[in-house]
């Protein structure tokens, strides 16, 4: 009979001086010359740690109590802090969180030797209950004998026990509660694994995922809870192609990617849109600045979705080219320019993780190219920049090492990084969202 593994004992709490700063946010301390990374620490902060995951090279630990706190230190304003693995900043003051992020990104850049001409300063936008999307964990816990709703437990795939989340728009984020005792109350509240969250500025919608067919006394109670409550209910019992409203039968969801301008796109509630309202209305604002685009400029908008770049970009070049991997979302980017009169931009379809040199649009050039990947960055696609022959390149960034390496590339073939800011999508996470602006080098 083989052995049990035994597990291998923890250390006993010890107390740090936290000597600086990790990019993702957490102290960093040493103990016996060895590194441990610290959440919910400040530098500067002596505090008292338990070290929860050891490796070869660094451990990781919690912080029990502060000993000597951080000016910098605030009272989390989420009861759920201590636990929910979705933020891991709320300990900070915003001010200093926004500071951070910045310099923590200047940092990776400079460190991978790329020049920055000027730092734009900071996108920022109300700091609470502002995610618009989100995906929800649901989970009957027997034990407990009841429903828990919310995110996961941080370095758990447990759920974390929540009554109301302060980053969640608060016609959700207030009701996590409402929500678990609803799907207490079904049939299937064992069969419930997720709630999609989506809404705009009028609306709210909920996908409920469920792992087998709902009564219709179900049915009933997620539309009475939909009617109660003011939101919109749809069921999804497969993939994404599965989904179907409940309640009401005609939903339409919208955003618009700027202020005071006439274009609203329609959007599904699984679609891919950013969280925060506020803050892509000011990134879209800000991309359009640094483009300078006139009415001759032709535009490449590589990894475009919806349209939040490309309609207004439109309005204001000779023409856009679109493209996007995701074939119904680049349907609906057609659609929404079609909807708007927008006839001067076309889309495509392609996969820009491995581009086909050979296709028409890679064979054009362009005047300017905005590139808004998703956390892989834009590798295989960075490799061909040189052949568009733009003279401006806009990168929205939404992870700053693959933006790092991938503005390594974009020097390498001729420009240089003229602007680099943050835009602070996510407050109280250490998610790093990034607007960078090069332009091709006068002497290449």
């Amino acid at each position: 009979m083989a052995k049990r593994r035994r597990r291998r004992q923890l250390p006993e709490p010890s107390v740090v001086r936290i000597e600086a700063m990790s990019h993702e946010g957490r102290g960093i301390a040493h103990i016996d010359g060895k590194t441990v990374f610290v959440f919910g620490a400040i530098e500067g902060e002596q505090v008292r740690i338990q070290i929860r995951k050891t490796s070869r090279n660094f451990d990781e630990a919690i912080t029990l109590d502060v000993i000597e706190p951080s000016t910098l230190r605030i009272k989390p304003k989420c009861e759920a802090y201590e636990v929910c693995g979705g933020c891991s900043l709320q300990h900070i003051v915003n001010d200093e969180q926004v500071a951070f992020k910045q310099c923590s990104l200047l940092e990776m850049m400079q460190h991978a030797g790329i020049e920055i001409g000027e730092v734009i300063p900071p996108i920022r936008s109300h700091p609470w209950g502002y995610r618009r999307k989100a995906r929800l964990g649901v989970k009957f816990v027997r034990k407990k004998g009841r429903v828990l709703v919310g995110f996961r437990e941080r370095n758990t795939p447990f759920l974390a026990d929540m009554s109301r989340c302060e980053v969640l728009i608060p016609r959700v984020g207030n009701h996590l509660r409402d929500l678990a005792n609803l799907i207490e109350s079904l049939d299937a509240r064992e069969a419930i694994p997720q709630i999609e969250v989506a809404s705009d500025d009028s609306h709210v919608a909920l996908v409920f995922r469920h792992l087998m067919p709902l009564s219709k006394g179900d049915r009933e109670k997620l539309v009475d809870f939909a009617k109660h409550n003011d939101v919109w209910v749809q069921l999804q019992p497969g993939g994404p192609d599965s989904i179907v409203n409940l309640y009401p039968r005609q939903q339409v969801l919208h955003f618009a990617p700027l202020q005071n301008e006439d274009i609203n796109i329609n959007f599904d509630a699984v679609d891919f849109t950013q969280v925060n309202a506020e803050i892509n209305q000011q990134m879209v604002a800000q991309a359009l600045h640094y483009l300078d685009l006139n009415e001759d400029d032709r535009v490449l908008d590589l990894f475009c979705g919806l349209g939040n770049f490309s309609l207004p970009m439109a309005r204001r070049c000779l023409k856009v080219t679109g493209v996007e991997g995701d074939a119904p979302m680049v349907g609906r980017a057609k659609q929404n320019a079609l909807e708007h009169s927008i006839d001067n931009s076309e889309y495509f379809v392609a996969d820009l993780s491995r581009p086909d040199p050979e296709i028409g649009w890679m064979r054009e050039q362009y005047d300017k190219i905005l590139l808004d990947p998703p956390r892989l960055g834009a590798l295989e696609i960075a490799q061909y920049i040189p052949r568009f022959d733009a003279e401006t390149i806009v990168y929205i960034s939404c992870q700053p090492a693959s933006l790092v390496r991938d503005s390594k590339i974009i020097c390498d073939s001729g420009y240089r990084c003229t602007h680099l800011g943050i835009m602070d999508m996510f407050p109280h996470t250490a998610h790093v969202e990034s607007m960078t602006v090069f332009k091709r080098a006068t002497n290449c």
